[in-house]
Formats: C-alpha cells, sequence, structure tokens
C-alpha cells in the first residue's frame, strides 16, 4: 500500500469476529466502560480482548482520547487494523464519537458498510556516524526540539537533496495533514484536510519572522542536519508527543511517509469540518447525539 495508490476514504462491510478494546492509562472510566462494552460485545459473539494488539483482531476500539490512539497508530497501521475512536471526555479530532454514541455506532457497524479514512503517517529515523536508527512512525507529528536553556538550533534542512533553508529556530515540526490539527497549529502552521498527501515543515519560534511553513509532497524525502554550536549541544527528536533520540551535531533526521496508513472508522453523522467548528469555535458549537439539549 503506498500513498498515491489509495483512496482517502473508502466504504467497506467489516466482517467482526474479534474485537480489541485499548483505554487510557490511569482513569477508571474508560476500564468501567470497557467492561460493559466487552460483554455486550461478547453477547454478540465477538471475542474481546484488553490492551493487547495482535495481527488477528479485526477491528480496535479506543476508549479515552486522541493521545490514547497516537499510541497505538503505529501497530494498528502496521496490521492494517480498522480503528473506532470513543473520545471518554471532549470531542476529540481522532476520537469523535462520544460514549452514548457507542452502542448505536457499533450496531451500524455491524450490519452496514462503514467509512474508513486512510490516514497517512510518517516515518523517520535518524541517521548519523555511529549509528542509523529503525524506523519510527508517526500519525501527527515529528518533532525536533531544544532544550528548555539552549539557544536556538541551526537546522539544515533538505527536501530530495534540494536545499530548503537552514532554520534558526526552537525546533522544527513535520507533520501529517492528520497532525496539522495538533502542536503544527499551535506553532503557527496551516490546517491541512487530512485527505491531502503532504508533509507540513513548521518552525518554532524562528529567529526571522520571515521562517514560515512549507507544505511539501508526500513523495519527497526530507532531511534536517543539526548544526549544534559547540559538541556539547543536544537536541530531542520527539514523535507523536514521545521522546525518541537525542541529536548531537551533525546528526541528520529523516522523514519520508510511511508504506501503511492508519485505517480510521468515522462517523457518518459528523465529517471533519463539523469537528473543526467545534473544537476549534468557529461561530458555534454543535450539540452530538446524546448530548442534553
Amino acid at each position: 500500500m503506498t500513498y498515491n495508490s489509495t483512496p482517502f476514504m473508502t466504504k467497506k462491510r467489516l466482517a467482526i469476529r474479534s474485537a480489541g478494546l485499548v483505554t487510557k492509562k490511569d482513569d477508571d472510566r474508560p476500564d468501567v466502560f470497557a467492561s460493559k462494552l466487552a460483554h455486550w460485545l461478547k453477547e454478540r459473539g465477538v471475542s474481546v480482548t484488553l490492551n493487547d494488539i495482535s495481527a488477528n483482531l479485526d477491528i480496535i476500539i479506543v476508549l479515552g482520547g486522541d493521545g490514547t490512539l497516537l499510541h497505538i497508530a503505529e501497530t494498528a497501521a502496521r496490521y492494517s487494523i480498522p480503528v473506532l475512536g470513543i473520545n471518554m471526555g471532549n470531542l476529540g479530532f481522532l476520537t469523535e464519537l462520544t460514549e452514548s454514541e457507542t452502542f448505536q455506532a457499533l450496531e451500524t457497524i455491524f450490519t452496514s458498510e462503514v467509512t474508513i479514512e486512510n490516514r497517512l503517517m510518517l516515518r523517520a529515523r535518524l541517521l548519523s556516524d555511529d549509528q542509523q536508527t529503525a524506523y519510527r512512525y508517526a500519525l501527527n507529528d515529528v518533532v525536533i526540539a531544544k532544550n528548555v536553556l539552549d539557544r536556538l538550533l541551526n537546522l539544515s534542512t533538505v527536501a530530495d537533496g534540494q536545499y530548503i533553508t537552514t532554520y534558526r529556530a526552537d525546533g522544527l515540526i513535520f507533520s501529517s495533514p492528520t497532525g496539522s490539527t495538533a502542536y503544527n497549529l499551535s506553532a503557527g502552521g496551516p490546517l491541512v484536510y487530512p485527505g491531502l498527501a503532504t508533509i507540513t515543515v513548521t518552525p518554532i519560534c524562528p529567529f526571522m519572522l520571515s521562517s514560515r511553513p512549507i507544505i511539501l509532497p508526500a513523495d519527497k524525502r526530507i532531511k534536517t542536519r543539526y548544526e549544534a554550536g559547540n559538541r556539547s549541544e543536544r537536541a530531542q527528536v520527539i514523535i507523536d508527543g514521545q521522546p525518541f533520540w537525542e541529536m548531537k551535531n551533525g546528526d541528520e533526521l529523516e522523514i519520508k511517509t510511511a508504506k501503511h496508513f492508519l485505517q480510521l472508522v468515522v462517523s457518518s453523522t459528523r465529517d471533519y469540518f463539523t469537528i473543526l467548528r467545534n473544537k476549534l469555535n468557529w461561530g458555534y458549537q454543535e450539540k452530538s447525539v446524546g448530548d442534553p439539549k
């Protein structure tokens, strides 16, 4: 599967015999709801696992928030397992269904075609004189960030070998279209429709106001070289909110699109723009099914 040969949105019937429930950590409410949901699924002949993802699952149901979904995105994409997100708090960008909508949504999934969005993912690896790491995968973003008290980073960036610029900034965000509503948006980057095949590069607090975000085609291979002021300085590489590597002078971070998509099961009653209006408070907030009047 490659980003340019797979449609963003597909409709298909899911034959669900086994489901994996994934709950938000350190929160009792999703665990309580997971027990209720597991009982409901078993009554319908579906085997259930809790917080244990394997290749034989037909669907993964995330109970928590967008952060919980991000933690399992890489595994779900690698196994090509559709993911349904149930938000246990406020409406999420990825976990868009509410707790009260869960059983009705599952009934629909069992009895008819569902809409699945194939969300583009990024892969990154660190290249240095003494190592070449394995790829790590991101649904939202890959970030190079400076330590709190360190000076600005100098990050020489190229796309397919063509020099873009050397960013002097607190860091750089490489975001997928899905991740455009995350850190990228907070740093002044653009909103990107999730069906587009792009990588957005957004500087964090750049020294020059003329350093602006740039949207690149998804087939570009991007490399950023860290040019430190002295040998003791380091930068951090953070993938979907989790720190992974430390960059030293001369190290390069490579960013490409992943071969597999995250298959996200989406609501038939709430589209992307509805979520944007609600989350970003564009004019007014629309109520979800089951919310009090």
